[in-house]
């Protein structure tokens, strides 16, 4: 039961037909913004917001006050009577009631690359089988072939220890992620306009002195030849290769570039996400939404804290709180909380028990994810620990079951199957997992 504590590339794209009406969120938009979030036709999107490296969950979402393992943060009310969470994150605290924490999840893979894998797949490596990463399955499942706009957008992801955690495997080119800010983390500096340039994507406008007429044509001659080629040698590479060029004309159209400027924003609004890589991309992940894209994922790197795990998780709280409440509140105030559900998690946590550098190391055993949004049930949280965090103590859960909790929650059949590169069917999500009933609304 739900508990309280008591107990630049350019690839694949979509819609900006509404994004003249959403683009202002006051007065009669902003209303007529929330009876249009609130329509029960309107597809479901997910936000990802993927902590890279394992963050503490242990000093976040489950502490244990007076316990040698607890550390010296503090629990704080949230919104919800009984639900407590860590006291770094008073913003998030405020949306108490739309957050379900899962305190149990638990795997058995503790290097970063198996369990980054684990994560955003829900398998392991396995010889021979490309696995989807979670948002190009969630693409294929939810994209508008007549967007402009990607249905899969990753911001600031770190890919070199499992790169191919983050591809769209067997699902091919046409479901990989349109990728921005690559390897950048998500913390960022002070340069407010460093942050800027690293969140547009690259290579978006004409050659200079080409004229919209002159590049038009070229173009028409270059499909006129892919034609010509396509119709003696017909094959997926060939018609990947066609809608990857399609894909990227429809991205350079200004109305669909402009998705990526955040010049359009109110000063105030980009303030209250933060002015760093990983805010501003929480923000550029409303926007995304707004206009219809299915799958935003935001990464925000440094939680490998082997070492001085408190003064860096306090300042990773400043970062990820601030933009991680306003990223709630902005989707609130649009009509997009109820059919935008949001993810919270990383690969693994880190051990209670805080080593000699006063940091903790990887730990799969026993950690916590938190779901938050559209089709959760918030307010409470699933699963519990043991009293110094060693071991799950009640309702276990894998990662299937995250897994198929959150594609029930935005409306695709997690029992659903793929053809894998080796001809065999696969389900979205293994037949191991099951809906976590408990936080589904």
């Amino acid at each position: 039961m739900l508990r309280d504590d008591r107990g630049g590339t350019r690839r694949h794209f979509l819609r900006t037909g509404a994004a003249a009406l959403t683009m202002t969120a006051s007065g009669w938009l902003g209303r007529l913004a929330r009876v249009a979030g609130a329509d029960p036709s309107r597809k479901r999107s997910c936000v990802l917001l993927w902590m890279s490296g394992g963050p503490a969950t242990i000093d976040l979402f489950d502490l244990k006050p007076g316990h040698a393992n607890g550390g010296p943060f503090k629990e704080i009310a949230t919104t919800v009577p009984g639900l407590r969470v860590g006291e770094h994150l008073p913003n998030l605290a405020k949306w108490g009631d739309r957050l379900a924490v899962v305190r149990s999840l638990s795997t058995k893979e503790g290097d970063h690359g198996r369990a980054t894998y684990l994560l955003r797949t829900g398998t392991v490596p396995q010889g021979g089988i490309d696995f989807p990463t979670f948002g190009s399955l969630v693409a294929k499942e939810l994209a508008d072939d007549r967007a402009d706009l990607p249905a899969f957008v990753s911001i600031a992801p770190q890919r070199v220890l499992a790169p191919t955690a983050f591809g769209p495997g067997f699902l091919g080119p046409r479901y990989a992620p349109l990728v921005i800010a690559d390897g950048r983390g998500g913390a960022g500096g002070a340069d407010a306009a460093g942050v800027d340039r690293d969140l547009k994507v690259q290579n978006l406008d004409r050659f200079g002195g080409v004229a919209a007429a002159r590049a038009d044509d070229r173009l028409g001659l270059m499909r006129d030849l892919e034609a010509d080629f396509v119709a003696r040698r017909p094959g997926p590479t060939a018609d990947a290769h066609r809608a990857a060029v399609d894909a990227a004309v429809r991205l350079m159209k200004p109305e669909t570039a402009r998705a990526f400027d955040l010049a359009d924003e109110k000063p105030t609004l980009r303030d209250k996400y933060g002015r760093n890589l990983f805010g501003q991309g929480c923000l550029l992940a409303r926007r995304l939404i707004e206009r219809h894209v299915p799958f935003v994922e935001v990464t925000l790197d440094g939680w490998d804290t082997h070492a001085n795990n408190f003064d860096q998780v306090k300042t990773l709280c400043g970062t990820l709180d601030a933009a991680w409440a306003a990223l709630m509140g902005d989707l609130a105030d649009r009509g997009l909380l109820d059919t935008t559900t949001v993810v919270w998690m990383g690969e693994f946590g880190r051990t209670p028990k805080i080593n000699p550098q006063k940091g903790r190391d990887h730990f799969s055993k026993a950690f916590s994810t938190v779901l938050a949004g559209g089709g959760i049930k918030g307010g409470g949280a699933v699963g519990k620990t043991t009293k110094d965090g060693n071991d799950v103590d009640d309702r276990p859960v894998g990662v299937p079951d995250v897994l198929a909790t959150v594609c029930t929650a935005i409306g695709v059949d997690p029992e659903k199957q793929n053809l894998s590169n080796v001809g065999r069917p696969i389900r979205l999500v293994d037949k191991a997992g099951s809906p976590i009933r408990e936080v589904l609304s």
